[in-house]
């Protein structure tokens, strides 16, 4: 899958390891790489349901938004990039033809 994100200075922040780890602690910083590297292994959206990390879809204000657990309740945030994103004829999101994702945020939104 294709992988971009938010900004070029979020990009910067996920890809160097030392501030990935200043800013998330070692542990989650371990864990966005490995959650990013399976996003980019995965042939599409779907494919990650079968990984580790849980990934799922959020609803209300987050809706069209996806979810990959790290660790002590942080998420990786993720959007498809294809606007409008690939649908299924019930309105779901079709996650086997969502090819390519965008990055958004890395939070803790249980707080």
């Amino acid at each position: 899958m294709e992988v971009y994100f938010e900004s070029e200075k979020f990009a910067e922040l996920l890809e160097n390891d030392r501030k990935r780890v200043r800013e998330f602690g070692a542990e989650n910083a371990r864990w966005i790489q490995k959650r990013l590297d399976n996003l980019r292994f995965a042939p599409n959206l779907e494919a990650m349901r079968s990984l580790p990390g849980r990934t799922h879809e959020l609803v209300g204000d987050r809706a069209g938004t996806f979810a990959i657990d790290l660790k002590h309740g942080y998420r990786l945030i993720i959007k498809p990039a294809e606007e409008p994103p690939p649908r299924k004829p019930d309105g779901g999101l079709e996650w086997q033809a969502i090819t390519a994702v965008v990055v958004v945020e890395v939070e803790d939104y249980h707080v």
